[in-house]
């Protein structure tokens, strides 16, 4: 490993525990940004800030990361064989790639019942329409995937019936996102890894310009969704799969 300066350092350093110390916001609806204590060295923090790592609010004693803060931080943890908080030990979370559709379309039969479920044709096309917009967990010691969250960008603010049907709906320009599915795996639930997903998703969301991301859930998943920052807006008009949801949204840019 070639020899760092005292500047190079310091910065490494400091990137790595400002991911390893980071911690949710206290605002109940940006539960998904993530703060870090803002005591390090001034200069650094600005190098940091002005390569986009992070960015640091007027008058807070803590500063925000970025996804590509934390990537590079990621970066610098196996760099130095260091390992990283329990999740992202066992999970990867990235952009969906070709050749997994197929496991995709399988996740999402395993997660949801017939009427409810993507079909693969579908599913292929919101792939490769919207791919910005599909989310996956990764076991990294089996390879596979366990859960992801994929949706369209959309200038609309309600989810209707026939996003689910019709990619050709998906605006790349819109500054909605409506999410058409958060599926993980049976065996592979309450190690927070949906949570992760969806915290991961707004948060790249809001980097990317989008306003408003909005979702509908069964009226028994309301008070999960509840947690992780959306608003309930009581009975949707979607009848998808012939049953009752109620759709949520969750602003993430004003």
């Amino acid at each position: 490993m070639d020899k760092q300066s005292w500047e190079e350092a310091v910065q490494d350093l400091s990137m790595m525990l400002m991911y390893l110390t980071r911690m949710q916001d206290s605002n109940e609806y940006c539960r998904y940004m993530e703060t870090a204590w803002k005591g390090y060295d001034f200069g650094i923090l600005q190098k940091l800030e002005d390569d986009q790592m992070l960015w640091q609010p007027k008058k807070s004693r803590y500063v925000y990361l970025s996804e590509k803060g934390k990537e590079s931080a990621r970066a610098l943890l196996q760099k130095y064989g260091l390992p990283d908080v329990d999740l992202y030990e066992k999970f990867e979370f990235r952009k969906i790639v070709p050749d997994e559709i197929e496991q995709a379309a399988w996740i999402e039969q395993e997660c949801f019942p017939p009427k409810e479920a993507c079909t693969a044709q579908i599913m292929q096309q919101r792939v490769e329409q919207a791919p910005e917009l599909f989310l996956t967990a990764r076991d990294k010691h089996t390879g596979r995937l366990v859960g992801f969250i994929n949706g369209l960008s959309t200038k609309e603010y309600n989810l209707r019936d026939e996003f689910f049907t019709d990619v050709s709906l998906h605006d790349p320009q819109g500054g909605n996102v409506m999410i058409l599915g958060v599926d993980v795996l049976p065996e592979y639930r309450r190690q927070g890894i949906a949570r992760e997903l969806m915290y991961t998703y707004l948060r790249r969301q809001r980097e990317n310009g989008k306003k408003l991301v909005v979702l509908t859930c069964k009226p028994q998943k309301v008070k999960m969704y509840r947690k992780m920052g959306f608003r309930d807006h009581g009975v949707s008009d979607s009848v998808w799969g012939g049953v009752q949801w109620h759709e949520m949204s969750c602003v993430v840019n004003i």
